[in-house]
């Protein structure tokens, strides 16, 4: 069945189409090259590549601005403004942490956005790409291609059809020459091209903390391979993969070899979140945040600026979970619920939280004060989630909290008695759904405090 287009509005006012096939762990996928995600349907190996990568889990497909289905007329073709409609989709499908694959001339914006976005981006996967544009525009291929552009529009999109998937494509070519006839106007495909020519993203690769793969098809005459080499040894532990082939689209050639590579490498990561989970019945410290005022700050601020806030907010509890061990169970939009084999490290952790928001609102033009409340005991671990009286009574503290507050249970202080931590009696305090009062503690995290 053909997926269902939806639509994505971008914070400046672009209007993106994308479809999500199949479930599990979300896989973005940028355009190959030219894009048009309804024609593409039409394509027999396109569609089998999709259907065969949504097989695991959920892929979000989408065309960029100016392209297929997305708005046509557009002012602006920046590296930004690309980064602009990968946020919108990604937003507008609820992904909060996803897998991204980078397509040839889009690869600069997939590492762009995982060097600028590391807590959402989860893995990073680079098809025959570049960070640096000159590497693909400036080869004699490309150069004796473009040259066609303004002479013979069918002659240039058949040309560029044979250049992309390969010389010896034949039929597929031509169906292809046809999809970029339709993906996008020859009157605005020269802007885009300029545009496209100034990528360079080189500075970038060292700040991809995701892990990474570069897929590369060895005989690809366009990114050459030791272009390949050298994004892979500028990017931290990146993985390269080398492919037989001539063909310049994974959906053509030996297929099985790339979707291998690429279920290898996605495959290592959802085993690696999914050995994170507790074992049902474990003993846990529960820890909750929320975001004091946020639906106000939406009101002030608008959807597009207060989503800016909130992904600080979760950049900050992010990097603080993964220093100190703490698993991310799931966000709420203005809050995180986490949990941890161990209270002393949950309180470590929500301790660094804490001094990291401080520190980012002394420059912030929108401070973000945070609510963080901790409880200890063995909730009931089911499909990915933590349920049961323990995980309820931290979210009931962490109601209780004030924003740049820290509140513990009874439990957990007692648990980490003799660690070095100062806490301030609260007393007894009445919690909701709950017969009897609460002892509750602040924790003081604050230097000298």
């Amino acid at each position: 069945m053909e997926p269902r287009i939806q639509y994505a509005q971008t914070a400046d006012g672009v209007s993106i189409a994308f479809w999500t096939l199949g479930e599990g762990t979300p896989f973005v996928h940028t355009p190959h090259i030219f894009s048009h995600i309804q024609l593409e349907w039409q394509i027999p190996e396109v569609r089998r590549w999709y259907e065969r990568l949504a097989e695991k889990r959920k892929l979000v497909r989408y065309d960029v601005r100016g392209f297929g289905l997305s708005q046509r007329e557009v002012p602006d073709f920046s590296l930004d403004s690309f980064l602009l409609d990968l946020d919108a989709v990604v937003d507008r499908a609820g992904l909060e942490r996803f897998a991204l694959l980078g397509m040839v001339i889009w690869g600069p914006v997939a590492i762009a956005y995982a060097a600028r976005h590391p807590e959402r981006v989860s893995q990073l996967i680079l098809w025959d790409s570049f960070a640096r544009a000159s590497d693909w525009s400036q080869s004699p291929q490309v150069h004796a291609v473009r040259a066609l552009m303004d002479k013979d529009w069918e002659t240039y999109t058949e040309t560029a059809a044979h250049l992309i998937l390969g010389w010896s494509a034949g039929e597929r070519a031509r169906r292809y020459a046809a999809l970029i006839r339709e993906s996008i106007t020859r009157e605005t495909l020269p802007a885009t091209v300029r545009t496209l020519n100034e990528f360079d993203v080189t500075a970038l690769l060292p700040q991809v903390s995701s892990p990474t793969l570069v897929l590369h098809r060895r005989h690809v005459p366009v990114p050459d391979v030791n272009v390949a080499r050298g994004l892979a040894s500028r990017i931290p532990d990146a993985r390269l993969a080398l492919l037989e082939g001539t063909a310049g689209a994974p959906y053509l050639g030996d297929t099985d070899a790339v979707l291998s590579a690429i279920d290898e490498f996605l495959g290592e990561g959802e085993e690696a979140a999914a050995g994170a989970e507790p074992a049902a019945g474990a003993f846990r410290t529960v820890l909750f945040t929320d975001v004091e005022g946020s639906t106000a700050l939406t009101q002030r601020l608008g959807d597009a600026r207060a989503r800016e806030v909130l992904r600080a907010h979760e950049r900050i509890v992010r990097e603080a979970l993964k220093a100190h061990g703490g698993s991310e169970v799931k966000t709420m939009g203005d809050g995180f619920m986490a949990s941890f084999s161990s209270a002393t490290r949950a309180l470590e952790c929500a301790i660094a939280m804490q001094r990291a928001f401080a520190e980012h609102n002394e420059s912030a033009e929108e401070p973000i004060r945070v609510r963080i409340g901790l409880n200890a005991g063995e909730p009931i671990a089911e499909e990915e989630d933590l349920f049961g009286t323990a995980v309820i009574l931290a979210a009931r503290i962490a109601a209780k909290a004030e924003g740049g507050e820290i509140v513990a249970s009874d439990v957990v202080r007692q648990l980490v008695a003799g660690k070095g931590f100062l806490f301030s009696d609260r007393g007894d305090v009445a919690l909701r759904g709950f017969e009897d009062p609460v002892r509750l503690y602040d924790v003081r995290w604050r230097e000298g405090g």
